[in-house]
């Protein structure tokens, strides 16, 4: 499975650097070069917090070492990056902090590099504007590289990096010991009997140590994959190759396309045996590739692009939302900053929030109100928005207003709004539609709404409805334990709404809810804003009801304000209400921004995905709580057979010399019903290629709404199991017969080589139970399985 390595007088220390970058093939970029000789630069945290780190790119090619200078003892000699953590790279003074240095230090020398999930931004002034340039395109082509990079690719290079760790004497060869250290770190615990003859049989020159090419059996021997194999086997019918008529039938029952050409495409794609090629055969190395390519992903392929009819009005579709965007951490004492608002933004979020208060020199400030969290400058946010508003998805961003400022500093907002945003900002209704019925996403692309108060007083207190109090002041009023009296609820100096604002809000006007009686009299351009109690009273009340009005009017569903630590809510409970602004903490990884990513990763990742039809008709009987084969359900049996996993990781914060016990949890979210959980038996000490095989049936009664999330955790007998590794995906972006599960982590990002071996089978329910009978264990909403590390 290694590349090859080619002996020289070059010496072994260059074939060790080398190997790695021709696997990611760049072996010849200069960038990329510079970043291997490392180079001195110094990292800012503050005006005053300064200090010189070397930066340098480790020989696996994706680790970059931020190397102190500190002789302190205390102190962390090293730390480290990798390439696959990073969200994007920023040149110039583009980060808060760098930003209020300009003047001070030359912006050409300045680097920001922004990591995915929760770690701070990395500042850095390099020594030249060179040095920088080299920096950020070097890492932008490691990170495409690897984007790029077949399974078969990162599992060589996966390999290559720990034998580079393994090999601690740096001969460029593994003696016995060194080999139990690699066992160690790639989490596999061989009897040390097996391992030793393994050892001994690849140990052709009988010298103690594995050169290049023994090491390369030997890695190989570990990576077999005796699970694909037998499939192999069951559909060659000479069990030494598959002809295309074998792959036709293997791809027939696969539910894929089952033409000879189809066939005939892959063994050219997939097989390297030229001679086998040549022939139209494929061999057992050539199908472990195509086994292992992004091709045969569970995920349907055809879901990635966007494939949703887009010109149905904006209340027919669930809408990615965030929910006090601007927060890094908790309600607090948590930082307020712009990166969570590209963090947001590039992971295809369409609905962002900004808390608004006046600020000193009568600027605006975001922050979260009456607490320690700090401040950011609207005007800063909204340059941001308008950087990345548009790079992950040409869809409309609604920026939901939560206004506290007073009418001087909302006209301020209004005349930002308008100078920074220019033409993206939505101004008055389309001139060729309704002004009362919601437009498309399609007629809205690259459009930016706000949404607001439109065109009366913002404080109303003959309402005695929650929703007509933002969810900031829901959140002030309820974290002492119980609401205040409506008097209280008043904020002293805000009482009337500028007209310059009021201007800009046009398609999405926040008014109180009053009763589904009131609001079907009101154009579909009202929205209203519910708490998650709220929301979830009027879906367990008043369901049908609650989906009728979700048919036509957007709602905005926010966590309670006794989240304090920014923790979320169940979301699929309130898409099962039609509910499209299912607005979550997107700064607080577990299994609730799962779901949410698995409910977006399909139609192109684009923030927008299409209600079920039955969610979509004024006059729909559908009643989330109450399913059981309801209008146009067609339940089906899914069966899913649990293989296998391959590079399962540790722990974070586990000993090195541990070793996992995975089991894997394959989980249901849908309408009540269908909410369902069930876990395979654990493996003892096997974290690099567990075997389960264990089946399991879940009838669904409303496909349309469901996920389902593959977790794997580390069995312990003594405390809480530890999160390995998850992926969410909708139920009708499944797709059947044997297929690869890439693992993500907790923060959403990419696990690889981390996989599932699963086979998935659909079938119709030939006699759906009825709504009194039909029952299935319910999945508590308030516990998540993942842990933050």
């Amino acid at each position: 499975m290694l590349g090859n390595k080619k002996k020289n007088g070059a010496g072994t220390s260059q074939s060790k650097a080398i190997d790695p970058l021709r696997n990611l093939g760049v072996q010849d970029d200069e960038d990329v070069k510079r970043m291997l000789q490392g180079s001195s630069m110094v990292k800012v945290r503050s005006p005053r917090w300064q200090k010189r780190r070397t930066m340098k790119l480790m020989e696996d090619g994706v680790t970059v070492w931020c190397q102190s200078h500190k002789t302190s003892s205390r102190a962390k000699e090293q730390q480290s990056f990798s390439i696959m953590e990073v969200e994007c790279v920023r040149e110039g003074c583009q980060s808060e902090m760098l930003r209020q240095m300009v003047g001070s230090i030359p912006e050409g020398r300045c680097l920001t590099v922004v990591f995915k999930g929760p770690r701070k931004s990395l500042d850095l002034l390099c020594q030249s504007q060179e040095e920088a340039q080299h920096w950020a395109r070097g890492i932008r082509t490691l990170q495409e590289r690897v984007e790029n990079m077949t399974q078969k690719e990162k599992l060589d290079h996966w390999i290559h990096a720990y034998l580079s760790r393994a090999d601690q004497n740096h001969d460029d060869k593994m003696s016995y010991d060194e080999i139990q250290t690699l066992l160690q770190m790639i989490n596999i615990d061989l009897s040390d009997q097996y391992a030793r003859s393994l050892f001994q049989k690849c140990d052709q020159s009988a010298d103690g140590r594995l050169d290049h090419g023994e090491i390369e059996v030997f890695c190989r021997e570990l990576l077999r994959r005796p699970e694909l194999d037998a499939v192999f086997i069951r559909y060659s019918a000479n069990g030494c190759v598959l002809s295309t008529v074998d792959l036709r039938d293997f791809l027939q029952d696969q539910g894929e396309d089952a033409s000879l050409i189809h066939a005939q495409s892959l063994i050219l794609t997939y097989e390297l045996n030229e001679w086998a090629q040549k022939n139209q055969f494929m061999t057992p190395n050539g199908f472990t590739m195509y086994m292992l390519s992004k091709e045969n992903c569970v995920f349907n392929p055809e879901h990635a692009r966007v494939y949703q009819d887009m010109t149905g009005p904006l209340a027919h579709y669930f809408i990615s939302s965030s929910h006090n965007t601007y927060l890094t951490k908790d309600q607090l004492t948590g930082d307020s900053s712009t990166e969570p608002y590209i963090r947001a933004l590039n992971h295809g979020c369409r609905c962002v929030e900004l808390d608004c208060w006046d600020g000193d020199k009568g600027e605006p400030v975001i922050y979260h109100g009456h607490t320690l969290t700090s401040k950011v400058p609207f005007v800063e946010v909204i340059e941001t928005i308008n950087e990345y508003a548009f790079k992950a998805s040409p869809y409309p961003l609604i920026l939901s207003l939560e206004n506290h400022c007073s009418v001087e500093q909302q006209t301020i907002m209004a005349r930002h709004l308008r100078s920074i945003l220019g033409d993206k900002l939505l101004t008055k209704s389309l001139s060729d539609l309704d002004p009362h019925k919601l437009p498309s996403p399609e007629d809205l692309k690259n459009k930016i709404l706000v949404k607001g108060k439109k065109d009366h007083v913002v404080v109303e207190e003959c309402s005695s409805s929650s929703s007509d109090l933002s969810s900031s002041d829901e959140e002030a009023s309820r974290a002492g334990g119980k609401p205040r009296r409506q008097k209280e609820d008043k904020k002293p100096g805000v009482s009337k709404l500028s007209p310059e604002l009021s201007e800009l809000v046009v398609y999405t006007r926040s008014v109180p809810f009053k009763s589904f009686e009131q609001a079907a009299k009101s154009p579909a351009t009202d929205m209203s804003s519910f708490s998650e109690s709220e929301a979830l009273r009027h879906i367990k009340d008043s369901g049908i009801h609650f989906v009728r009005h979700n048919s036509h009017q957007l709602s905005r569903i926010y966590p309670s304000g006794q989240r304090l630590q920014s923790s979320n809510y169940n979301p699929q409970e309130m898409w099962n209400g039609g509910c499209q602004i299912v607005a979550l903490n997107f700064q607080t990884p577990g299994e609730q921004m799962d779901l949410n990513h698995g409910r977006f990763l399909q139609n192109g990742q684009c923030g927008y995905v299409l209600k079920p039809p039955f969610m979509c008709q004024p006059g729909t009987t559908f009643n989330p709580e109450n399913v059981g084969g309801g209008p146009g359900q067609n339940p089906v049996l899914l069966t899913v057979r649990v293989i296998s996993a391959q590079q399962l990781p540790k722990p974070e914060w586990d000993k090195p010399t541990s070793i996992v016990d995975p089991q894997v949890w394959v989980e249901i979210h849908g309408v009540p019903i269908d909410n369902n959980k069930k876990k395979t038996n654990h493996v003892d000490n096997n974290g690099f290629n567990p075997r389960w095989d264990c089946t399991f049936n879940f009838t669904i009664h409303a496909p349309g709404l469901a996920l389902v999330r593959f977790m794997v955790e580390d069995h312990d007998y003594t405390s809480s199991n530890d999160f390995l590794g998850q992926f969410t995906l909708p139920f009708t972006s499944l797709r059947t017969g044997y297929r690869h599960v890439r693992l993500l982590k907790v923060d959403g990002s990419s696990l690889s080589p981390s996989s599932l071996f699963i086979h998935v089978k659909i079938t119709p329910c030939q006699n759906s139970p009825s709504k009194s009978s039909a029952k299935s264990p319910a999945m508590s909403p308030a516990k998540s399985s993942a842990k933050k590390p």
